[in-house]
């Protein structure tokens, strides 16, 4: 092969991958809420369908749930410190947003299905916020719900009543026309986590 000839071939591969570069980046979707995230995932690798229960007992799916800009938390009603820290945390932005106009659905899903019947979690999340919804399910109902989020709980092994349950700590924020779009770690104040949803529910 000459050197003319390889310099050429050269070249035309140059082109060919600075134009897929070119071409790939002028055809990737912008992140419309580049600007608000702070986290790590860029949605679409979390959230999806859930069926639970709800306070009346009711059966509900996900589609009947997150009709409105909802942050959800997954624990249960005999956590001694986190879940109510975190809760009332979600409900305390929940209630910083509406002041400024803005309105997002608190919602907490129960990860212990022998405890916390659906009458119990209704309660917890009503002492939070009163739009709070409290979901509950059986076993594998739950186990789909937290796999979506791709949260973690783990019973610690005791026959105690008093058992307390592992879990993580993240609330998921989801918008109707969006799916899941940021998760919250627990170190945020109401105000920041206010601030960040509020940035979101512009964006959209």
């Amino acid at each position: 092969m000459s050197r003319k000839f390889a310099a050429l071939a050269a070249g035309g591969v140059a082109a060919l991958v600075g134009g897929a570069v070119v071409l790939t980046t002028v055809m990737a979707p912008a992140d419309q809420f580049a600007d608000c995230r702070i986290g790590q995932v860029a949605g679409g690798q979390i959230g999806g369908p859930f069926t639970l229960v709800n306070g009346e007992g009711q059966t509900v799916t996900d589609q009947d749930v997150l009709t409105d800009p909802s942050l959800i938390y997954f624990g249960y009603t005999y956590c001694p410190d986190v879940c109510p820290l975190d809760t009332f945390r979600n409900a305390e932005a929940t209630y910083i947003l509406e002041e400024q106009g803005k309105e997002i659905t608190p919602i907490f899903i129960s990860v212990d299905s022998e405890r916390d019947s659906p009458e119990v979690v209704s309660e917890f999340a009503a002492n939070m916020h009163e739009r709070m919804i409290g979901l509950t399910g059986s076993p594998e109902q739950v186990r789909a719900a937290s796999q979506a989020y791709k949260t973690y709980y783990s019973r610690q092994d005791s026959d105690d009543e008093f058992y307390l349950i592992d879990h993580s700590t993240l609330s998921y924020l989801v918008l109707p026309e969006h799916g899941f779009v940021e998760f919250f770690r627990r170190d945020l104040t109401p105000d920041q986590l206010a601030d960040s949803v509020a940035c979101f529910l512009d964006a959209a």
